[in-house]
């Protein structure tokens, strides 16, 4: 416990309410912090708060730093892990009666999961909705060292004009990675006149009705929606920027369906509709959908240079987390990507927190900087995009900074034999799940997680 001698309560803003700045609300209030959180949409989800609004008036290719809709959902996503896995570490993701009950549930019971999360630990009254942050940044009254910074907030209320300042002693950035679309840069592509929009604004496939499309990436979004426009458009080409990491499972789908084909990467887009790959191969396209990724962008944030987004890498960021010359006054909760989100936030969550009380201590600057120098060069010579984590190694050495155990054994199995089988069984994945035969699953309902809470009725 923190003696009250050192104890430090702030106030502290948190920017996004989704799954990482929920958790960080959550762990704020826990800890005696004074938080809100401001959030741009109605309501609490972030990337899981389908929005099929304003579609049409988005820009196809997200090229606009304050996109209308943030969310990237697609009408018919379910989750690509079982829901056993996914939940925080004290409030299971359990099936609840009336609700979606599968192993990979809906996008819809993902949010209705955050909302159970939120109205048990009373979060919705930290929240102030309808509301776009358009700046942060440090008050220069302060110097630049992080234990002392104070921060300028200002936001913006939905349909006012009136911008409202206000300072806090901390600012914590949680607005999610899957919103700012990134394009392949291909020759022809400003040029080209038929269609091309990102999947960040994909839907339904009904407007492709009868199309030839090209789906450029085979990544779980690319693999989706191809399959999810078969039975719907003329014919769906999947352009792979490596056909050696094409899986066995998207190889059955594709000799399963005629309309379904594979080819290279894109070389150039004729202004006539024409698509010539890199293989010399050529057909006639009426739309290109680019399931390309996201890239970092934080319009609102202005540090004086001391965290820029660079080729897909926010830094410098100690743990993904904490810049070494403003945290912890400036921290980033939900940066890393391929992890068991939901788990790995809350442990960000609770180090954010307890360092501002003054429970913990972040190493000195030298240090930090010395570790995110190895981490990035190693991350580079490896040719791993930096904040990829894919490793439950790492995600426990990271919950040892709070005193949280290791992920359960039962988490990384589970999770493991899920992907293994969306590997081989990419149609099927989902409901091909034999509970009473996984022994790892029924070891994990038999746990003490999924007794210790019931919010099943």
């Amino acid at each position: 416990m923190v003696s009250e001698k050192n104890y430090q309560s702030k106030n502290v803003c948190v920017i996004g309410a989704g799954p990482a700045g929920i958790v960080v609300a959550r762990e704020l209030k826990k800890e005696g912090h004074k938080a809100i959180v401001i959030e741009q949409n109605h309501d609490i989800g972030g990337q899981w708060l389908y929005d099929d609004k304003n579609i049409e008036g988005e820009h196809p290719l997200g090229r606009n730093p304050f996109l209308k809709v943030h969310s990237s959902v697609y009408s018919s996503l379910r989750v690509a892990s079982p829901r056993e896995v996914m939940g925080f570490t004290d409030f299971p993701f359990s099936p609840k009666k009336g609700r979606d009950m599968r192993r990979f549930p809906s996008h819809v019971e993902v949010l209705m999961y955050l909302k159970d999360f939120c109205e048990y630990f009373g979060l919705r009254d930290m929240i102030r909705f309808n509301t776009r942050v358009e700046y942060v940044g440090m008050l220069d009254d302060y110097g630049v060292c992080g234990n002392d910074l104070k921060w300028i907030v200002r936001s913006k209320e939905k349909n006012s004009e009136k911008v409202v300042e206000e300072v806090f002693d901390a600012v914590v950035v949680a607005t999610g990675h899957y919103s700012q679309p990134k394009l392949p840069s291909i020759k022809g592509m400003d040029t080209w006149k038929r269609k091309q929009i990102h999947s960040h604004i994909y839907r339904t496939p009904e407007p492709f009705h009868n199309e030839v499309v090209v789906v450029v990436g085979n990544s779980f979004s690319g693999q989706d929606i191809a399959m999810e426009l078969v039975g719907v458009a003329k014919e769906i080409h999947i352009s792979s920027r490596s056909l050696n990491t094409v899986y066995e499972g998207l190889s059955k789908v594709i000799a399963k369906h005629d309309t379904l084909h594979l080819h290279p990467q894109i070389d150039t887009l004729e202004e006539d509709g024409r698509v010539i790959f890199l293989d010399g191969s050529c057909i006639k396209v009426d739309t290109i959908v680019y399931c390309t990724g996201y890239s970092y962008s934080f319009p609102f944030l202005d540090t004086k240079g001391m965290v820029v987004v660079e080729n897909d890498k926010v830094g410098p960021l100690y743990e993904h987390t904490f810049p070494p010359s403003l945290a912890p006054s400036l921290t980033f909760a939900g940066i890393p990507k391929k992890i068991l989100g939901f788990p790995f936030f809350e442990s960000q969550a609770m180090w954010i927190a307890q360092l501002l009380s003054g429970k913990k201590a972040l190493p000195s600057w030298e240090e930090m900087m010395k570790s995110i120098k190895e981490f990035y060069q190693s991350r580079e010579e490896a040719g791993i995009p930096t904040h990829d984590i894919g490793d439950f190694e790492y995600c426990d050495k990271y919950s040892e900074n709070v005193g949280l155990p290791p992920l359960q054994e039962w988490r990384k199995s589970l999770c493991i034999s899920s992907l293994i089988n969306s590997f081989t069984n990419l149609e099927t994945y989902r409901e091909s799940w034999n509970d009473e035969e996984n022994e790892m699953l029924q070891e994990a309902l038999q746990s003490p997680y999924f007794t210790q809470l019931e919010i099943q009725d």
